[in-house]
């Protein structure tokens, strides 16, 4: 598949105004991917902004990255990529991930046998989820924590799963729960199978077996008749994850938990009021990089 890529440089704090701004976006086309990042550890004040196309691009796909920065935009500069998959070029050959009991790798790398380590793998793919980002390695983490401090958990969600990958560690932490994972992108269908069997993880609808699904939010007749659930779990954005909050609350069990993700650390006010006026709090909340993971529960505290 043809790609290109659209890339500029800026100080960090302009990339992240971009991304928040791309955040509020409702309508931005799903093909037309973008992320930041810092460009090398040692320079983590200088970002570069990226975006990928299935075409190339077009003087109003430039001009639609351009005005995320509101009249400060960088230059940009394009290129194509090989023909293959631009998200299994860059997750190709990543080092395996470590967060609280779980190691994650690619197919690339051997297993460590290690007696309490809880192994996955998560090739490369056309979905997000592979552990490598701050929000995922968070999300391992916390479920971890949750384990830990005595969190019984019957039946969970995870919506937006991706690759699958938290819904099978919520699945290893909590094995005789219901499992249901979700995803808009009916990608993540074929994606999530592969992954189900590359990891023992079985299809069903029973205790210890994962149903999949194709949903937007809570929408769809299986994420409805499969709650309520004691633990939803989103790895998403902070926009979708504040139009969420009443929905969450609607399927969410009294004194049940959410574990969310994807949200900016200058975003995690607005998110959190959200759920506050929903009937949550706050529990734990953990900070990876610039990303805020929280833990929350429904209903007052005691």
């Amino acid at each position: 598949m043809t790609s290109w890529r659209i890339f500029g440089q800026a100080d960090k704090p302009v990339v992240q105004a971009a991304l928040l701004a791309h955040d509020e976006i409702e309508d931005w086309p799903a093909d037309f991917v973008i992320a930041g990042r810092e460009i090398a550890p040692d320079r983590p004040d200088d970002w570069v902004i990226e975006a990928w196309l299935p075409h190339k691009p077009r003087k109003g796909d430039v001009a639609m990255l351009a005005d995320l920065f509101g009249g400060d935009a960088p230059a940009f500069e394009s290129e194509k990529l090989p023909d293959e998959d631009w998200v299994t070029l860059s997750q190709q050959g990543v080092d395996p991930i470590r967060a609280g009991p779980f190691r994650v790798r690619t197919p690339e790398h051997d297993p460590l046998g290690e007696d309490g380590t809880i192994e996955f793998v998560i090739p490369a793919s056309q979905a997000f989820g592979t552990g490598q980002h701050e929000t995922t390695a968070g999300c391992l983490a916390m479920l971890a924590e949750m384990r830990r401090t005595g969190v019984v958990v019957r039946n969970h969600a995870d919506i937006g799963t991706g690759t699958g990958l938290l819904a099978f560690a919520a699945m290893r932490l909590w094995p005789a729960a219901r499992a249901t994972a979700s995803d808009i992108d009916p990608v993540c269908e074929a994606v999530v199978a592969d992954n189900m069997a590359a990891n023992g993880v079985a299809a069903g609808t029973r205790r210890g077996q994962l149903t999949m699904t194709t949903a937007a939010g809570m929408e769809g007749p299986v994420l409805a008749t499969r709650g309520p659930y004691d633990l939803l779990i989103a790895n998403i954005l902070a926009g979708p994850l504040v139009e969420l909050s009443a929905d969450f609350a609607d399927h969410v069990s009294p004194r049940g938990h959410l574990l969310l993700a994807g949200l900016l650390g200058e975003q995690e006010p607005r998110v959190r009021e959200a759920y506050r006026l929903a009937g949550f709090h706050l529990v734990k909340r953990l900070v990876n990089g610039d990303w805020s993971i929280l833990w929350l529960r429904k209903g007052t505290r005691r």
